[in-house]
């Protein structure tokens, strides 16, 4: 296997069986690299067993197929396991029988948490963890629950701790405006890592410079539109809203903007927790006028139109009550004058005439071009696909887009599957596809080939996703543009990313030159204190769960208003997921016919219909369990109220009460008493 001379530098301490970070640039072969150290790990150590892990499915596949197998395949055994894979049963089994094992982080942490003794493994199972885009080892990501364990037997002495190969392109800097937090930030990430160094190119950082090639960056400005007439009156509805809820404190000027939509989602908590159904249900749909406005600004017109026609559509098939059919009728007024403007030419989006005129410049002439457009949301990639697809002008040129979105369950879009996200980047990679119109899960990690032209499209982001979006236009003379409104707030944030990125670079420098007792002194330091830290915040959250009895909680339909069940009609399956238990429970919701589609493949259990609330509220999906259909639900759709207050819950690990995990002989023994008699015959 060969390597390039800043490769070698890097990997050295690696080699010698340090724990290191890799930080080099996207595309400059972080992943070659540790393939080498883990063969070198095989080879020279004894019983040696190496895990690279991953913070998103399709990455497992790719390290395995790209690199892993096709490498080690002759002397050792290598398995690729992620959740839509059936093998996730069977993890430590595969463990014990293989040499390498790539894997989502989510499936090692389930089996290093595991109570069962045929699923779990332990850390020390391992040799050798090399871990993916590393950067996210922080806070309460997967991969710090991962590391926190391990730094804990660290911290107790455990001899028999795997080796660690952190590899990441940006750092980031923690949200730091000064050096020294940007410092701090970097310390941490070392030390939620347990490394002895960070390494990049230093000696070799020609070699490295000639062989990573950066873009040119260029700014792409465009004005506001000279008359707005669909905005207006999008505006205008909004504010018929408003005055049909009295709420006349919400600013005009404030719609289509984030700050506005904030507010509303605070209005529709509020509606929720009174019990105030116009209140909540006029929230909503504000929010879903305000999600058309930021459409209208990203794209078409006639896009964000696309938006609330499918929205009302949606309302009208489950929800019918005076306030929705007041809101539906509002709409239904105001629909052909928004469908007239919005095939009104002249009022259209001049993003997307500075946007053809981008693709114009690289394509007209460079017939082996690619491209991806980054955008901020999965409704906008769907929207600009569209345009391009049906623009003559760009169909010319030999454009062949295709959207390329995450694969999370999401109600506001269509999510991809992994496998369509695998069909269309096998489809960009042997050039039937040269355009991309991608979300951020294009940023990190893909093997996707070299990009003659990035373009940013009105994005605000961080300095990590700058540097991953950046690290795709590789090809000679690329192109990095940052196409948005002149003056804007997204072109003050990615000046300010620039000012971080470098921020960045002098922080990791400055722990590079830390002479080496200083820093391990600092190392422990961090590690210490995080521990505490840790030991803080769980034991807030267990005393938080002896806050009330869970029969003392009572839940109540978001939208309705009913109250539905008790928090003692709750057990866990799987130490995640929340079923109802309580027979009557069924008397106050729906089931749809056909199931919920799924990808991952789930251990002992099958998705049946969705469950909707008798008002059209969604509350969840049934689980098909070991032949038993308990109904799994989702507790942001519900108020719980308890002797100390009443609110929402974003997820059930805030709620005050604690739920007891699912016994299924006993629930079968309850709800079938005639098998006790059968089982005594």
């Amino acid at each position: 296997m060969e390597l390039y001379d800043y490769q070698w530098e890097v990997i050295e301490p690696a080699l010698e069986g340090k724990n290191i970070i890799i930080w080099l640039p996207t595309g400059a072969g972080k992943t070659r690299a540790a393939l080498y150290v883990a063969q070198r790990h095989l080879e020279l150590k004894r019983n040696a067993k190496v895990a690279m892990i991953v913070n998103k499915v399709h990455l497992v596949q790719q390290h395995y197929s790209k690199e892993f197998y096709p490498r080690l395949q002759d002397k050792y055994k290598v398995i690729a396991i992620s959740g839509d894979t059936d093998e996730k049963s069977f993890f430590a089994n595969f463990v014990k029988g293989h040499d390498v094992i790539i894997c989502t982080a989510q499936i090692l942490e389930n089996a290093l948490c595991s109570k069962s003794e045929e699923r779990r493994v332990e850390l020390t199972d391992f040799t050798l963890l090399i871990i993916d885009e590393c950067h996210h080892t922080h806070k309460d990501g997967v991969y710090n629950k991962l590391m926190e364990g391990y730094t804990e037997k660290k911290l107790r002495q455990d001899k028999n701790l795997p080796q660690i190969l952190g590899l990441t392109a940006s750092p980031g800097t923690g949200n730091a405006s000064t050096l020294e937090k940007a410092i701090d930030h970097i310390l941490q990430i070392c030390a939620n890592l347990d490394t002895v160094r960070i390494m990049s190119a230093q000696t070799q950082r020609h070699d490295l410079e000639a062989k990573s090639r950066q873009p040119k960056k260029q700014y792409d400005l465009t004005t506001q539109r000279a008359q707005d007439p669909f905005g207006l009156k999008l505006k205008e509805i909004m504010g018929a809203v408003h005055e049909y809820l009295d709420a006349t404190d919400f600013p005009a000027s404030e719609f289509g903007t984030q700050v506005y939509e904030q507010k509303i989602v605070e209005l529709e908590k509020e509606g929720a927790v009174e019990s105030n159904r116009r209140k909540r249900t006029c929230a909503l749909h504000l929010r879903k006028y305000n999600d058309a406005l930021l459409t209208h600004d990203t794209v078409r017109m006639r896009d964000a139109l696309h938006l609330l026609e499918t929205f009302y559509q949606m309302e009208r098939l489950v929800k019918d009550d005076p306030i929705d059919r007041f809101l539906s009728r509002l709409f239904d007024e105001n629909r052909a004058r928004l469908l007239e403007l919005s095939e009104d030419a002249r009022f259209e989006n001049p993003k997307l005439e500075k946007l053809e005129e981008c693709l114009r410049e690289q394509f007209q002439f460079a017939t082996q071009s690619r491209g991806i457009i980054f955008t901020r949301t999965r409704q906008s990639a769907h929207s600009l696909h569209k345009w391009i697809d049906g623009k003559p002008s760009l169909k010319e040129l030999g454009l062949k887009s295709a959207p390329l979105t995450g694969a999370g369950f999401s109600n506001q879009s269509k999510h991809m599957t992994q496998h369509e996200q695998q069909e269309v980047i096998e489809l960009f990679r042997k050039g039937k596809l040269n355009l991309l119109i991608s979300t951020s899960v294009a940023e990190e990690g893909l093997d996707i080939p070299e990009c003659n032209i990035v373009v940013r499209y009105g994005l605000m982001t961080n300095e990590i996703s700058m540097v991953q979006a950046r690290g795709r236009a590789r090809a000679v003379d690329s192109c990095y543009s940052v196409l948005a409104m002149g003056g804007s707030k997204e072109i003050r944030r990615e000046q300010t990313n620039e000012l971080l990125e470098k921020l960045m670079k002098q922080a990791i420098e400055h722990v590079q030159r830390m002479p080496e007792k200083e820093y391990e002194k600092k190392i422990k330091e961090v590690q210490k204190e995080s521990l505490i830290i840790r030991k803080v915040k769980q034991d807030k959250k267990d005393q938080l769960k002896k806050t009330c009895l869970s029969g003392d909680a009572r839940f109540y339909c978001r939208h309705c208003g009913e109250a539905v069940c008790h928090g003692s009609d709750f057990r866990t399956v799987e130490a995640s997921h929340h079923v109802n238990i309580n027979s009557n429970f069924k008397l106050y919701y729906q089931v749809s016919s056909m199931p919920v589609q799924i990808e991952r493949k789930m251990i002992d259990w099958t998705p049946g219909g969705q469950i909707r609330c008798n008002c059209g509220q969604e509350w969840g999906i049934e689980m098909i369990y070991k032949a038993v259909t308990l109904p799994i639900i989702s507790i942001k759709n519900f108020v719980v109220e308890t002797p100390g207050s009443r609110k929402p819950y974003k997820q059930w690990k805030g709620v005050p009460f604690s739920v007891e995990e699912f016994d299924y002989s006993e629930y079968c023994l309850d709800m079938f008493p005639h098998l006790l008699v059968d089982m005594d015959d």
